[in-house]
């Protein structure tokens, strides 16, 4: 039988060890610590081993875990994934990276077909405790191939759960509850957060999040739960729901315009924290909602319709959506595409004035 946790008296606890990171040191922490608890956890992909990564978020795991368990795989998604997949079946943990978000799609029948129907086609016999991992979005100029942004397609597959972080604290804390999870977990991780907050300006020189006030992040275990958003920042005036960098650029246009938005970084998108959403909304009585995605189908569609049924006689006016437009990423016309301040910033006027 199972002993009862007794909760630590705060006067006996220790002190939590803290480094400033960036996004990417946060997801390596993220992997060595879970690769030196848990024997069954296993990181590999394209690219991860010898080399580190194409961003260096899996740079010396190798070296210190052993070729045992941190690898490279050829460039084929679907082997990989399906791989990863029989390995979870069968009790191990792997977390695998996909190179770019953009090349997921090779690997999306196996997610979609047997990675997420597993535990209920089984009866509950088998589960898939399998993370995936990759970056995704766009602002580094990667052109149509390099600046994806797929999550609604996860969000829409029951068994799936789908994260996007936007701090370095998000990114480890997040990371680490998906490897635990006993389900699969696709986590994209915002590239363009990777050495630092956007605030949405191409002009603005890159602030590194080693010094950003406040930017703490444990050296050691702990987790952030997933499907629980957070605000980003209070406000009073209107809802803003984002999630990864689009969270700082609504912060951004807010502050811009003078609005008073309190901003809700979902964090999880798949199960999405509804009641956190709900009570910020019936709060402000308004809401836009932001995603770098393209618009038509895009997750903001779920999000307008979830807060359109539990909201309704609260909004003082209609949703409002900010999105990419509906076009492959054009390299050329990229902060056209991008969902900037000023469109943000327009759009919050907007609610505010109808």
């Amino acid at each position: 039988m199972n002993k009862p946790v007794t909760a630590p008296n705060p006067a006996e606890a220790e002190p939590i060890e803290t480094a400033k990171m960036n996004m990417i040191q946060a997801i390596n922490s993220a992997m060595d610590v879970m690769l030196g608890r848990d024997p069954d956890v296993l990181v590999f992909g394209e690219d991860v081993g010898y080399f580190g990564g194409v961003f260096r978020a899996t740079e010396g795991l190798q070296k210190k875990h052993g070729l045992n368990r941190c690898f490279d795989t050829p460039i084929a998604e679907a082997g990989l994934i399906g791989t990863a997949i029989g390995m979870a079946a069968y009790g191990l943990r792997p977390c695998v990276e996909i190179q770019f978000a953009d090349y997921i799609y090779p690997g999306f029948d196996q997610i979609v077909s047997e990675a997420a129907r597993l535990r209920y086609r089984s009866a509950g016999d088998f589960w898939c405790p399998l993370t995936i991992r990759s970056p995704y979005g766009g602002g580094i100029f990667g052109g149509q191939t390099h600046s994806q942004s797929p999550e609604a397609l996860f969000t829409h597959i029951a068994g799936v759960k789908t994260v996007i972080p936007s701090t370095p604290y998000d990114a480890k804390g997040l990371l680490i509850a998906a490897i635990e999870d006993d389900d699969p977990v696709v986590i994209f991780e915002p590239k363009r957060l990777y050495n630092g907050p956007f605030n949405g300006d191409p002009e603005t020189p890159v602030t590194p999040w080693q010094k950003i006030e406040g930017n703490d992040v444990p050296v050691g275990h702990y987790t952030v739960p997933l499907g629980k958003a957070r605000i980003a920042r209070p406000g009073a005036d209107v809802t803003v729901l984002a999630y990864g960098t689009m969270v700082h650029v609504a912060v951004a246009a807010a502050e811009a315009v003078g609005v008073d938005a309190e901003v809700v970084d979902l964090r999880t998108l798949a199960p999405v924290d509804i009641e956190t959403i709900a009570a910020s909304v019936m709060k402000t009585g308004r809401c836009v909602i932001v995603h770098e995605a393209t618009r038509t189908s895009g997750f903001g569609a779920e999000l307008s319709a979830l807060v359109q049924e539990a909201c309704f006689y609260h909004l003082e006016s209609p949703i409002e959506r900010v999105t990419g437009w509906d076009t492959p990423y054009p390299h050329a016309f990229e902060w056209e595409y991008f969902p900037g301040q000023k469109r943000v910033g327009a759009a919050l006027k907007r609610v505010m004035e109808a």
